[in-house]
């Protein structure tokens, strides 16, 4: 079948649903043209995910210098490594080979950018206040990058799950990430699904509600939920990704973090970190939860 442009760049996305404006209108097409190009060749999405690990380690180091060139070098260096976040998913897509293992991968590269970039923080403010007590609001903006970041890939799997049970085949319960990683043989890949097993277990402990919609669906649809229930479902969700949980994403970080390294006032985004991005996935939860009671109750 022939395809439009357009169609095949939608079909590159998991879903315009869980796109936010900036991935959707900059870095998914930069991400396209170049899925396209390495679709067909020997270079696997893996590949890419290697690439933008080496890539987006490298702006932390580069953020530690307080001097315009290396500062803006960082900032070439992550968005780079944003879009080859996007190339690895959609050329897997186009070439039909995702893979939980990759998912799993995509997202420990994310972890280790900011790591790195909030380690480098911290040494910067060390050197320009004299003390290493900037340690510790790195490791709690670390934490709670961690938990954000998994809180918000929980909400867009679990949304893409009511759009298309393909395009939701990644939304999983922790009784069966159990029973897979259970089931593998010791090496990387039973490694890395021990990291997506702590990652579930968060997930379901941090959602209660949520797991009894779930389980309220199950002993009444069964495996067919009524269509005119996943779309309720998909509209209260989607004006909670705009409106909130859209903020704790990379772009969400992004224009502050920019602004922070770019000024002398790196410890703002500490700040932004730990204070107004936990207060937002703290209400984005409150939210989500009141819905998910709603459908119980309906």
């Amino acid at each position: 079948m022939n395809h439009t442009p357009h169609t095949a760049y939608k079909a590159s996305l998991k879903s315009l649903e869980t796109e936010n404006y900036i991935d959707l209108y900059f870095f998914r097409p930069i991400g396209f043209v170049i899925a396209k190009l390495l679709n067909k060749t020997k270079i696997t999405p893996n590949m890419i995910t290697i690439l933008s690990i080496f890539v987006g380690a490298a702006v932390g180091p580069l953020f530690y210098f307080n001097t315009l060139p290396y500062k803006l070098l960082g900032i070439l260096c992550l968005v780079i490594a944003n879009i080859l976040d996007c190339v690895d998913g959609q050329l897997a897509r186009m070439a039909g080979v995702t893979s939980k293992i990759g998912r799993i991968l995509d997202g420990v590269a994310g972890n280790i950018w900011f790591t790195l970039i909030y380690i480098f923080l911290a040494l910067r403010l060390k050197n320009q206040f004299d003390t290493w007590l900037f340690f510790i609001p790195a490791v709690l903006s670390g934490f709670s990058h961690f938990v954000q970041a998994n809180i918000t890939d929980y909400y867009k799997t679990l949304h893409l799950f009511f759009v298309d049970k393909d395009k939701g085949n990644e939304f999983q319960n922790l009784r069966e990430v159990r029973a897979q990683y259970a089931g593998m043989d010791f090496g990387i890949q039973k490694v890395l699904f021990f990291i997506y097993l702590g990652y579930t277990a968060l997930q379901e402990k941090s959602t209660p509600r949520l797991q009894q919609m779930l389980r309220h669906f199950k002993n009444r649809y069964g495996e067919h939920i009524p269509n005119d229930i996943c779309l309720d479902f998909r509209r209260q969700s989607s004006l909670l990704m705009k409106s909130l949980i859209d903020f704790l994403t990379f772009n969400g970080r992004l224009i502050f973090l920019v602004a922070a390294v770019l000024s002398d006032y790196v410890w703002a985004y500490f700040v932004f970190e730990i204070v107004f991005l936990n207060l937002v996935l703290l209400f984005s939860i409150q939210i989500h939860e009141k819905i998910c009671t709603k459908f119980i109750e309906r």
